[in-house]
C-alpha cells in the first residue's frame, strides 16, 4: 500500500457588498506518493517537437525514428534567414515534457539609408537574401557598389555608394555669323543672345563669355566667341562659334604717273575715296577722284599727270614766275656763252638728271650769251628778252660768268652756284633742305623709277 498524504484546501468566497464572509471546506485527502514507472518503449512520452521555419534532429535510444521516446535529445536548427531564440538541444524528460523550449526568428539587417539624389529598390525588403539595387537621379553616377545584400548574419555586404554628379552641363551657342563693314569703315557692330545652359543637377549655372561682348565693333577678320560653364561640381562645358567680318575691298589703286593718291579710310576699302594729285610740273587730266563700290571696282576712269603747258611767250617775269609758285623750283643757270667751259662740263655732269630733276620738282631755265644774241629757254621754248632781263635784274645774274641759281617752290633765292655741280651734290642738297616730309617720302618711294 502506498502511502498517502492530506492536503486541506480552504475556498473562500468575498461577497461584493455584503458584509458576510463564507468559508467552505473539503476533507484532507491523502496524495500517493507514487513515482511512474519509466517506461522507454512508449514511443509518444513526450509530444512530437515541431520547430517552425526550422528543423528538429532527434536521436532516440531506442534508435531508429522515435522522436519523442524518453530520453530523445533534439538538436533545434533554423532555416536561412532566421535566428534560433531558446534551447539549442532539448531532452525528453520522465515527466513527459522537454527540457525546453526554441523557436525561429525572422532574422533582418537595419533599414538602409537613403542617398542624396538617388534611391534603392530591394527584392525582400530588409531580411535576408533581400538584394537592394541603388540608383541615381538623372544627371547622376553611382559611386561605389550598384547593390547591397542582407547576409545571413544580419549585415549589409559592401557599404553605402554615393551619387556623384559627373554628367557635364548643356550648352549651345548661336550660329557663326557674316557681317560686311560699312561703307568707309573696317569695323562692323555685331550682335548676338547670349546662350543659355542647362544640367540635371543645378538649376542656376553661370555662362562665363570668353572673348569680345556683343553689340560691339568686331575688327576685320575672323574672330572667335566662346561660352563656357561649369556645375557645382566642377564638370565643365563649352561652346564657340565664330563672328567674321568682311571688309569689301577694291584691287589696289595705282598712283598717276608724276602724281600720287591720298586715299581715305584704309585706302581700297568699300566707301574709300581717292583722291589724285600731281607733282609740282604737272597737271591732273581725268577725274579728281575714284570711289570703292561694293562691287569691287572703282568708280570712274584712271587719271594720269601730264606735264604743265608752261607759256613761254609772256611778256612779264612775274607772269613766268606765276606758272611756276608753289608748283615747282627752278634751277637758273647763265653762262656767256655756249661755248663756255663751265657750261659745257654742266651739261655733261647734269645731262642725264631730267628725270631725278622731275622728282625734285625742278625746272631748268638757260640764260645764255649777251644781247643782241642773248637767248633764253626752257628746254625748247624760248623766252621773251624782257623776260630774260628781269630774270637778270630780279636775281642780279651777271653774264660774264657761269653761275646757277636755286629757287624754292615761292620763288626765294636759296642756293648759288659759281661752278658746276655734278647731279648727285645738286640733288643731295635739294634733299636736305628743300623738301618737306612728304615730298621726302614720295621720292624713296620712286627713286628707283630714274635707274
Amino acid at each position: 500500500m502506498l502511502p498517502m498524504r492530506f492536503v486541506v484546501v480552504f475556498i473562500v468566497f468575498f461577497a461584493a457588498g455584503h458584509s458576510t464572509t463564507v468559508y467552505d471546506s473539503y476533507n484532507d485527502f491523502t496524495e500517493e506518493e507514487y513515482t511512474p514507472q519509466l517506461d522507454y518503449k512508449n514511443p509518444h512520452w513526450c509530444h512530437t517537437p515541431r520547430l517552425t521555419n526550422g528543423e528538429v534532429t532527434c536521436r532516440s535510444p531506442r534508435g531508429g525514428g522515435h522522436r519523442s521516446t524518453l530520453g530523445t535529445i533534439c538538436e533545434m536548427s533554423c532555416d536561412r534567414g532566421y535566428r534560433l531564440l531558446g534551447r539549442s538541444s532539448i531532452q525528453c524528460l520522465a515527466n513527459r515534457r522537454w527540457s525546453g523550449t526554441s523557436y525561429c526568428r525572422l532574422m533582418r539587417c537595419h533599414v538602409l539609408n537613403l542617398i542624396p539624389h538617388g534611391r534603392y529598390t530591394c527584392t525582400r525588403g530588409f531580411v535576408v537574401d533581400s538584394r537592394c539595387e541603388f540608383t541615381c537621379d538623372p544627371g547622376y553616377r553611382i559611386e561605389g557598389e550598384h547593390s547591397r545584400t542582407c547576409q545571413h548574419g544580419g549585415s549589409w555586404s559592401g557599404v553605402q555608394p554615393l551619387c556623384s554628379d559627373t554628367d557635364p552641363p548643356k550648352i549651345k551657342c548661336p550660329p557663326s555669323r557674316l557681317k560686311v563693314a560699312e561703307p568707309g569703315k573696317l569695323t562692323a557692330r555685331v550682335t548676338w543672345d547670349p546662350p543659355t545652359a542647362t544640367d540635371t543637377a543645378d538649376k542656376s549655372l553661370e555662362v562665363i563669355l570668353v572673348g569680345q561682348e556683343p553689340d560691339t565693333d568686331f575688327k576685320e577678320g575672323v574672330n572667335i566667341i566662346r561660352y563656357k560653364v561649369y556645375d557645382q561640381a566642377r564638370n565643365r562645358a563649352a561652346c564657340k562659334f565664330i563672328v567674321r567680318v568682311e571688309v569689301r575691298r577694291c584691287p589696289a589703286l595705282p598712283p598717276p604717273m608724276h602724281g600720287y593718291l591720298t586715299c581715305s579710310s584704309d585706302g581700297n576699302n568699300y566707301g574709300a575715296t581717292c583722291e589724285y594729285h600731281c607733282d609740282g610740273g604737272y597737271e591732273l587730266r581725268g577725274v579728281s577722284s575714284r570711289v570703292c563700290q561694293f562691287n569691287r571696282n572703282w568708280g570712274g576712269s584712271p587719271a594720269e599727270c601730264v606735264p604743265m603747258e608752261i607759256k613761254s611767250d609772256v611778256k612779264t617775269t612775274s607772269a613766268l614766275l606765276d606758272q611756276f609758285y608753289e608748283k615747282r623750283r627752278l634751277l637758273i643757270v647763265s653762262a656767256p656763252n655756249i661755248s663756255d667751259p663751265d657750261y659745257q662740263l654742266h651739261n655733261i655732269m647734269i645731262q642725264k638728271s631730267d628725270c631725278g630733276l622731275d622728282l625734285r620738282h625742278v625746272t631748268v631755265i638757260e640764260l645764255l650769251g649777251s644781247p643782241p644774241r642773248e637767248t633764253g629757254r626752257i628746254k625748247e621754248l624760248l623766252l621773251n628778252p624782257g623776260v630774260i632781263e628781269g630774270l637778270r635784274q630780279a636775281f642780279r645774274i651777271s653774264r660774264s660768268y657761269f653761275s646757277m641759281v636755286l629757287l624754292d617752290k615761292l620763288g626765294q633765292d636759296r642756293e648759288r652756284f659759281i661752278y658746276p655741280m655734278a647731279s648727285d651734290e645738286l640733288f643731295s642738297y635739294i634733299d636736305s633742305f628743300l623738301l618737306d616730309e612728304e615730298e621726302r617720302e614720295r621720292l624713296e618711294l620712286h627713286r628707283d623709277f630714274c635707274d
